[in-house]
């Protein structure tokens, strides 16, 4: 999809606060509510616009800790990555998953209320799944950036 500079200027408002009304945005980037609607409207039918959400405070809802989890499989072939993927996107600790090049298979971001509850969720379901062979924890000590805006 080919973005203009005015395109790129809703993209970056709507994704610093997608809560305000389309005529403050429009006002904001310089164009009337009927050009801006229409556009992103295209925005959202090309792909650009994924979804809409409300992004929430996890320390507020008691889930505080964030750990990342680097996983290991017996073996790397198709079925046994399937299977493993397919788990983990039913635990909604995993916030990401990502398959990996290098060192692990895939690496995790889980959130979870404390290093206990972490420990219960490592034994009681991430070893129990079928081709885990390893899972390593790294337990970050200060975040430094955590952001959900693109650079457009």
């Amino acid at each position: 999809m080919q973005l203009d500079e005015t395109d790129r200027r809703i993209l970056r408002a709507l994704q610093r606060n997608s809560k305000r009304t389309s005529t403050e945005i429009a006002a904001e980037i310089g164009l009337s509510q009927t050009p801006y609607l229409r556009r992103v409207r295209r925005l959202e039918e090309g792909g650009a616009i994924d979804r809409y959400v409300a992004i929430l405070n996890p320390a507020a809802l008691g889930l505080g800790m964030t750990i990342f989890t680097r996983i290991w499989l017996t073996g790397q072939d198709g079925r046994s990555v399937d299977a493993f993927a397919a788990a983990v996107r039913k635990m909604p600790e995993v916030v990401e998953c990502h398959l990996m090049a290098g060192d692990c298979d895939f690496l995790l971001r889980v959130v979870v209320a404390d290093i206990a509850s972490y420990r219960h969720f490592q034994a009681h379901h991430l070893t129990r799944l079928p081709g885990v062979q390893s899972v390593k924890t790294e337990i970050p000590m200060q975040q430094i950036k955590a952001s959900t805006e693109i650079p457009v």
